[in-house]
């Protein structure tokens, strides 16, 4: 059972659903708000280009993380006005992948300033395929106003709304350029893709991502907050410490388990055979395309 921070979370609790990321018709499109605190809100799109985000709305102004697409930006837009806000000042991307940063289109001609980890700027800048294993995903480089023009190594903060906002990029881990923005007065992260509660981690391996990282990436981050911290993942329901600790250590099982047949000399095929995350699917679901991907990682 999560523990939770405040009685804004308690309150919030009722309102988490469960949903299918490619399920809902385009008209179905719509934006539901959970707040954690009188300042900080978690906005859940639906639909395969709508990353959880989460909006930080007071006296300084608004700042949010991830923007989802163009056609979404209305919605939430809206949104944040009926929570008392203006105009996006600014938008954290947590990675470049078109799900959390295509919103960006619409933002930054606005005039938001757009903030991201250095190496997902440099991914925006050209072209990508995304190897989903299934299938391929095209994503064209972004037109001049719709890329972060502030950028960070492995760490930045902002003063705002009352609090300090920290941005942290620890490793490669879903990405080369993931970032985990911890609302420090809020006590809430965001982060990204790095953090799935919807099922397995998608490891973009052809584009520098991996497992490895990725389990170092999620420790780094529990050693930052404590056992209230309210976790925003980029997929699935808001979580909390021990959520994320579980989800990690899964992972870690699971990475030892592959390392020790690759060392073997296993093929694909093989860690695909051996069952490595048998008594985890029940919890996290399909393992396919996180068993290749990770594999891939692991041996390149």
């Amino acid at each position: 059972m999560m523990k939770t921070p405040n009685s804004f979370l308690l309150a919030a609790l009722g309102t988490l659903f469960s949903f299918s990321l490619a399920s809902l018709a385009a008209e179905e499109r719509r934006i539901d708000v959970m707040p954690v605190s009188e300042q900080l809100y978690v906005l859940f799109g639906f639909g395969e280009t709508a990353g959880n985000m989460a909006a930080s709305i007071g006296n300084d102004g608004v700042l949010i993380v991830d923007d989802q697409s163009p056609n979404m930006a209305p919605l939430y837009k809206d949104s944040i006005h009926e929570l008392g806000g203006n105009d996006i000042d600014f938008v954290i991307n947590s990675h470049w992948h078109y799900d959390h940063a295509d919103g960006n289109k619409a933002l930054g001609p606005d005039g938001t300033w757009i903030v991201a980890q250095a190496n997902s700027r440099r991914m925006l800048l050209q072209d990508n395929l995304v190897n989903l294993v299934f299938r391929e995903s095209q994503q064209p480089a972004y037109p001049p106003a719709a890329l972060p023009v502030i950028t960070f190594d492995d760490h930045m903060s902002f003063h705002f709304n009352g609090q300090q906002i920290d941005l942290f990029h620890y490793s490669e881990a879903h990405t080369t350029g993931d970032t985990a923005t911890i609302f420090r007065g809020d006590n809430a992260v965001h982060m990204g893709d790095v953090f799935n509660n919807a099922g397995y981690p998608f490891i973009d391996a052809d584009n520098g991502g991996s497992l490895p990282g990725l389990i170092h990436f999620c420790e780094a981050v529990l050693e930052e907050i404590d056992e209230g911290t309210v976790v925003i993942p980029g997929h699935g329901p808001v979580a909390g410490y021990e959520r994320l600790q579980e989800y990690t250590e899964t992972l870690a099982i699971i990475r030892d388990r592959i390392a020790a047949l690759i060392d073997q000399g296993a093929s694909l095929e093989d860690v695909m055979a051996a069952g490595v995350t048998a008594e985890f699917d029940d919890t996290w679901g399909m393992s396919a395309m996180f068993i290749n991907r990770a594999y891939t990682s692991m041996t390149r």
